[in-house]
């Protein structure tokens, strides 16, 4: 039985700091930077230096207090208007597991603020395992 190999071709259109990539279905076509992720670190919330576990576009962090964080990024978002942010977090390890949300606040071109709370205290607490992610046009 002959195997068949199959190659995928990148189609699209590609400008001075664009590239319009076909989607799927071959009918749309969706902009390559605009869907990437811009800047993103996973850190450890207890520990009082908030080094970066791993990161990407991130200078620093810092540990402002209890469940409080700042995230300053290498490369500015081009406005506030631009950048989205996500996260998620929670205890790493262990046998307690806290429920928790993470705000962003403060927001500005080159940082942003996390706070962390536990959701069924309304607490602020410091997480062993944190996630942020910004999307936006860098400037």
């Amino acid at each position: 039985m002959a195997s068949t190999l199959k190659i995928n071709t990148l189609t699209g259109v590609s400008t001075a700091g664009s590239i319009a990539v076909t989607a799927e279905g071959n009918s749309t076509t969706t902009n390559l930077q605009q869907g990437l992720c811009k800047a993103w670190v996973q850190f450890d919330g207890t520990d009082s230096s908030a080094s970066a576990r791993d990161s990407f576009n991130v200078s620093s962090m810092s540990d402002n207090s209890e469940g409080h964080h700042t995230v300053t990024y290498n490369n500015d978002f081009s406005s506030t208007n631009t950048l989205t942010a996500s996260g998620n977090g929670g205890q790493f390890s262990g046998a307690t597991a806290n429920n928790v949300f993470i705000f962003h606040k403060n927001i500005a071109v080159g940082s942003i603020s996390i706070q962390v709370q536990i959701a069924s205290s309304g607490s602020n607490k410091d997480q062993t395992y944190i996630c942020h992610l910004a999307h936006g046009d860098l400037a």
